[in-house]
């Protein structure tokens, strides 16, 4: 029999080892879940809220035993792990308060004489859930929350490293009283994942990875016309234009790098310096990042704990290597320390040109590639020169006139101003490009997966 073996990525030792389960049996957990929607589509969105601020409070109440958790199976600072519990309440406490008026019945008109018409957001079924580990509560309950209360059941395949976590979140939804077999973890491979997109039963696909990992599960998921959101890698850049705050653009751009170890699909990446400021900004942002010391990620003191895995270690050390090869060159940092555990240490790459994976590709670890432009328009022009579209940052004393970049030229779905935060409840989250497609949050995730069904009356 196949199994999984969850590691503690800062010590190396093993967690829990899971069977992995059989197509039928993978299948069996559909079915339940899909009989489990034919109850819950027939609930109003009022009658629904409570089980989600039920769920809400329940997490609350299990904050430190998740964090824990999570940090014991990623590596993600403990402190981290708490402020994910929070965010996640706040996501099903926003579906609970706004889903009733966000999926309300639409009064309109049709014809020439103006006949009542009626646009109802009706649920669609069971709605399969694909998930990183890098947020491993969060990932899952923004697709849950929000299918929850459109009246879809969901069905999780998560990271096979942070198993622990998704079921964990399952046996606290049912303990807050959610139906048994409307939320279900499924522990299957990539084959049986490809087949289980497939089943009639599924009827739209969500996935937040790697841009090839989206390419694939979007193709199998078109042939079998399902429809998908995919929230996918980015290399996001923020700029520091002539005008900004160095001190504001520095302490945000080491707080954006090492944010959760750096493992962050809207993390900043790139960061493109106009060159009036350049040598400023370089020379404070390589001072702080070289003072960042890497620890035990369950001591309140650590700012870097180690990456997820030893396999992503490996790929983030990788991309350093090779983008040093090509010409790059680390002011800090760029060394595997001699130490037990993932770690890779907070680096930052200068003299960073297309053709490096610091360039063209997301390194998912603390490092930074620094990238000098010759004014505020070149600066611009090379944080959309990427194939990402996910998120970004201007740093600018000139507030409105960043509005105005961020709104007109910035391409990507999200874009933060002389700030950096990872994702708000209220406010759509998605990208555009090889970042994938589709929005969660601020209500919009509410819709992603329900049926705009179209009444007309005379």
């Amino acid at each position: 029999m196949s199994t999984i073996t969850t590691t503690n990525p800062a010590t190396g030792e093993t967690i829990k080892t899971y069977p992995m389960m059989t197509r039928d049996e993978a299948e069996t957990k559909l079915k339940a879940a899909h009989e489990a929607f034919l109850d819950w589509r027939s609930l109003s969105h009022a009658q629904r809220a409570p089980y989600l601020t039920k769920i809400a409070k329940t997490l609350r109440d299990h904050t430190d035993e998740l964090a824990e958790l999570m940090t014991r199976e990623t590596g993600k600072l403990l402190k981290d792990g708490k402020t994910e519990v929070e965010l996640c309440a706040a996501i099903f406490e926003y579906s609970a308060e706004h889903g009733p008026d966000v999926l309300a019945d639409e009064e309109r008109t049709h014809g020439q004489k103006g006949s009542r018409g009626v646009v109802s957001h009706q649920p669609i079924g069971v709605i399969y859930s694909i998930q990183p580990w890098n947020f491993p509560l969060y990932q899952p309950v923004r697709v849950l929350a929000a299918n929850l209360m459109a009246g879809n059941a969901c069905v999780l395949k998560h990271a096979s490293i942070c198993t622990g976590s998704g079921l964990r979140l399952r046996e606290l939804c049912i303990e807050a009283g959610l139906p048994e077999d409307l939320f279900q973890v499924i522990l299957i491979d990539h084959d049986t994942s490809d087949a289980l997109i497939e089943h009639p039963l599924v009827r739209g696909v969500t996935m937040t990875g790697s841009d090839g990992a989206g390419r694939h599960i979007g193709s199998v998921a078109a042939k079998a016309l399902k429809k998908t959101v995919l929230e996918l890698g980015s290399n996001d850049a923020y700029l520091v234009l002539e005008d900004a705050d160095i001190e504001t653009a520095v302490k945000f751009s080491v707080m954006g790098r090492i944010y959760n170890n750096g493992e962050t699909c809207v993390s900043a990446k790139r960061f493109v310096v106009a060159d009036k400021v350049y040598d400023a900004f370089v020379s404070a942002f390589t001072d702080q990042m070289k003072a960042i010391e890497m620890g035990d990620p369950m001591d309140k003191a650590t700012k870097l704990g180690p990456l997820s895995s030893n396999d992503q270690f490996e790929t983030v050390r990788d991309q350093v290597k090779d983008s040093v090869a090509k010409g790059a060159k680390a002011l800090c940092g760029g060394t595997v320390p001699d130490r037990t555990g993932a770690y890779y240490p907070a680096t930052v790459l200068v003299d960073v040109t297309p053709g490096m994976p610091a360039y063209d590709d997301e390194i998912f670890g603390p490092v930074a590639a620094v990238i000098r432009a010759k004014d505020d328009e070149d600066a611009m022009r090379i944080a959309n020169d990427s194939r990402y579209g996910l998120g970004g940052g201007i740093f600018c004393k000139d507030e409105e006139r960043a509005l105005k970049l961020a709104r007109d030229h910035f391409d990507t779905g999200m874009v933060r101003i002389n700030s950096f935060g990872a994702a708000d409840p209220n406010m759509p989250f998605g990208g555009v490009k090889d970042s994938g497609y589709g929005r969660e949050h601020g209500g919009f995730g509410m819709k992603e997966f329900t049926n705009a069904k179209a009444i007309f009356l005379p």
